[in-house]
């Protein structure tokens, strides 16, 4: 390796060898694409199950919306993704914007992988689908044409001179530069592979000398420089395994107290708290009464804890009040310190003063902590066919019950629970009779549901937990009759023979089913 790693003045064409390469492949790629799919008269290219691979593996970056007619928000993008389409068609090289209706049975399958958060949802294909990204801008046309035509040239970009630096090292962004004083391939190649895995989150440069940039000295070995608007300002790392990179520039980029306010360029910074590995540590303030109070000690606190798996976040109360609203919290519980621990356990301390922080989180290190759960309110009157669950009456209404119990998630303001709800108040007044089954319904946005126990991706869900121990999901249609069959079969318990067979129809081979209970989320 030491022989390869010479004084080499063009190192730089490497990088050109290297976009040469792949653009050659796209362009063959996408000569070939013509052949598979007939020329669209649409800027917007229709994939679904037929197509789908072959257009994906042949294109070395193409765009996918996955979408629902039905849906407000895919609605609203539609125009607005067109016109961005046609602009993008004639950007050298072009950009190619598809979608696919998620609602085609024979699409959702495929759909699946990409639309765990819900629809509209936009990844960015690369290489013939080896890699996928998010798409993480804005949904305005000029903000799509924009990201994409970023996205779309080169992974890394040269700096030549301090001009260069100066034009593409933004100060209030987070940036990779490659210094490259000497050529060692292998670490060319490494630098550009993760360049391109992670050019959607990080802006990425490189040189040949360290004199052109804002911060730092001279280097005279290959170097990743990593430049930042807060803490240190920069930081350097000599190791090129494209692991031991990608864990430097995640942990660097993460600060030691993250700032959430109603200042754009601080929110990629809280991105990669949220996505950081470790405990998060969230601490909710009125800014305006009571930043001078806690923000030093805060800072000190988080500083401790450096290198610790804690990573800290500061946040104004009014500016995070959906996030406090989805963990059931709210602004009136400020100053309010909450915990997201690596298992997904929560803790929290409403009203909670500057000088308690350090013996707060201390006891949370020490697990002396009772863990908070979101939760409804427990129903005074519960006396409906169908049943009221909370997060808080789930074990002992559902795992300790001693019943067969269908369980609804459901979601409220959700058409599909709507139109299932008379289903279900059917099939819980076909059971009354039944002492051992129970019907109940719990709502899955308001209350904490343990993902070790129960999938839950979409609204309606259902699940049926059997006295035997099992959990079975249903997966057919949501009719009376289909949902009773699926109780009769999975039931702990015998069915009453006084039921009539009408109301409770059994299987001709109803049997117990044992399945396992589903893996996390």
């Amino acid at each position: 390796m030491a022989n390869s790693c010479k004084v080499f003045s063009t190192l730089l064409a490497i990088f050109a060898v290297l976009a040469t390469v792949a653009a050659v492949y796209a362009d063959s790629a996408e000569n070939e694409g013509q052949k598979v799919v007939a020329e669209e008269q649409e800027f917007v290219w229709t994939l679904d199950h037929t197509n789908y691979s072959d257009i994906i593996s042949r294109h070395k970056m193409i765009v996918v919306e996955f979408y629902a007619p039905w849906c407000g928000y895919c609605q609203q993008l539609t125009p607005k993704y067109e016109e961005a389409a046609s602009v993008l068609s004639s950007h050298d090289p072009p950009v190619i914007l598809a979608k696919m209706d998620t609602t085609i049975p024979e699409n959702a399958e495929l759909a699946r992988n990409y639309t765990h958060n819900g629809v509209p949802s936009i990844k960015i294909f690369r290489n013939g689908g080896k890699t996928v990204h998010d798409y993480k801008g804005t949904r305005e046309t000029d903000g799509i044409i924009s990201y994409l035509k970023k996205h779309a040239g080169p992974a890394s970009l040269e700096i030549k001179s301090k001009e260069d630096a100066a034009s593409l090292i933004d100060e209030k962004k987070i940036v990779v530069v490659g210094i490259f004083p000497e050529l060692c391939l292998e670490k060319i190649k490494n630098f550009t592979a993760l360049a391109e895995d992670l050019r959607v989150d990080y802006d990425f440069v490189h040189t040949l000398d360290a004199k052109f940039l804002p911060h730092g000295g001279p280097v005279d070995k290959p170097t990743i420089r990593l430049f930042k608007p807060f803490d240190e300002l920069y930081a350097d790392f000599e190791d090129f395994q494209v692991e031991a990179m990608q864990n430097f520039i995640e942990e660097t980029s993460v600060p030691i107290m993250a700032i959430l306010d109603d200042k754009p360029e601080n929110q990629a910074f809280v991105n990669h708290f949220l996505h950081s590995p470790g405990d998060k540590v969230f601490l909710f303030l009125n800014f305006t009464t009571d930043l001078d109070l806690f923000k030093s000690k805060y800072y000190d606190l988080a500083a401790t804890y450096k290198g610790k798996e804690a990573n800290f976040l500061l946040g104004d109360a009014e500016t995070g009040k959906r996030a406090l609203e989805y963990f059931g919290l709210n602004t009136d519980q400020v100053p309010l310190i909450f915990v997201l621990a690596m298992d997904g356990t929560k803790y929290v301390e409403r009203h909670v003063q500057p000088d308690s922080l350090a013996a707060w989180l201390k006891d949370f290190k020490d697990g002396k902590l009772k863990p908070y759960l979101k939760s409804q309110p427990i129903p005074e009157v519960n006396n409906e066919p169908v049943k009221v669950v909370v997060a808080e009456t789930l074990e002992d209404m559902v795992f300790n019950s001693g019943k067969d119990v269908l369980l609804e998630f459901y979601r409220l303001g959700c058409k599909y629970c709507e139109e299932f709800a008379p289903v279900l108040d059917e099939i819980a007044l076909s059971f009354e009779n039944d002492a051992h089954v129970l019907i109940a319904k719990i709502d899955g946005t308001e209350n904490d549901i343990p993902r070790e126990r129960f999938e839950v991706q979409g609204f309606p869900t259902l699940y049926m937990i059997s006295t035997a121990g099992s959990l079975s999901r249903f997966e057919g249609n949501r009719t009376k009759e289909a949902i009773i069959e699926f109780i009769q079969t999975n039931r702990g318990t015998p069915a009453p023979s006084n039921l009539e067979k009408s109301d409770l129809p059994v299987p001709e081979h109803a049997q117990i089913q044992t399945d396992s209970m589903k893996d996390e989320l």
